[in-house]
């Protein structure tokens, strides 16, 4: 297991680059750029699993992208979560500016769209949804409204199986959303890692499975921490956001959204019984303003990841 002094001595000594071995650099210019220089863009697995959200990836995962992410996730070059964070903040915003609602991934789990029991007429009515402009404003940091505040994002990372973790002495997709979360926050967007996935059983060595086969592999495999839905309702008034390394078949993404998705509708009923089944109101931390558990769309489960297969960049099927 690395030691605080080899991550110290990563960032100090020089060394070679990580993504083409050019001398002196953790990571050169060249594969920087190749890393964080281009737009993120929506990407989409074939075939696409069911259940998988709006995907974005920062860039295709080849060459020196592909040698970044091998040598820190296998080889523990820690002092590369720092770029490959802010490659994945630039893949969240991307996501985030470009959800709508009616896409795979809002949480509006059946029958909970209508209120049980007649609103209080004494009660101001819920604000009406945002235009697709505001919200991008929103997301950006730039909304000026009355309470001066910037919509939340709360960053669930896919976790890594205990194994792994022990072997390599780190969850890669957790350290990597922690440091996108901070490139946000200095970007003067609000963000969190909400790290609440958890698996329930183990699961069969992925390489060499199909698509299909890993969706079989994967199905029910993953779960919300005891607590974890209470979390992520209160983040409901963001934008969920699910969040890994990399995506191949996508199947890891579909069923962490899954499980997600449950555990957020789950918590909703709690909710719905614990105020004798009626939702009552829930104030924002921090502040006096009165907001309920809606569901809609800054409520949408999306996806980014740093790297995805280059076949899965461009494909528009609408």
């Amino acid at each position: 297991m690395r030691g605080w002094w080899q991550d110290l001595t990563d960032l100090v000594l020089p060394a070679e680059c990580e993504g083409c071995g050019r001398p002196r650099a953790l990571l050169c210019a060249a594969c920087r750029a190749a890393l964080c220089g281009s737009a993120p863009c929506r990407v989409r697995p074939v075939p696409e699993p069911p259940g998988l959200p709006v995907v974005h990836a920062a860039a295709p995962y080849a060459d020196s992208v592909r040698a970044v992410l091998l040598a820190h996730k296998e080889r523990g070059a820690l002092g590369l979560a720092g770029p490959l964070g802010k490659a994945l903040a630039e893949a969240v915003r991307a996501g985030a500016r470009g959800g709508a609602p009616g896409l795979p991934g809002l949480l509006e789990p059946p029958g909970l769209q209508e209120p049980l029991e007649p609103p209080d007429p004494r009660e101001p009515p819920d604000p009406p949804h945002r235009s697709d402009t505001a919200a991008r404003s929103w997301v950006d940091g730039t909304h000026g409204g009355s309470q001066g505040r910037t919509a939340p994002l709360a960053l669930v990372p896919v976790p890594s199986s205990r194994a792994s973790v022990r072997a390599r002495g780190q969850d890669p997709a957790r350290r990597i959303a922690l440091a996108a979360a901070g490139e946000l926050r200095r970007a003067g967007i609000p963000a969190r890692v909400l790290a609440v996935l958890r698996q329930r059983r183990a699961v069969a060595d992925q390489a060499g499975l199909d698509s299909r086969q890993r969706q079989a592999n994967l199905a029910g495999a993953l779960e919300v921490t005891a607590g974890g839905g209470r979390l992520l309702l209160a983040a409901g008034a963001g934008r969920i956001v699910v969040v890994d390394d990399l995506m191949t078949t996508g199947a890891s993404l579909a069923e962490a959204v899954r499980a997600v998705h449950d555990a957020y509708r789950d918590a909703i009923h709690d909710l719905h019984k614990e105020k004798n089944t009626r939702v009552e109101a829930v104030r924002g931390r921090g502040t006096d303003t009165v907001r309920r558990p809606s569901m809609g769309r800054q409520n949408a489960i999306t996806a980014a990841v740093v790297a995805a297969p280059p076949d899965s960049f461009g494909i528009n099927r609408n």
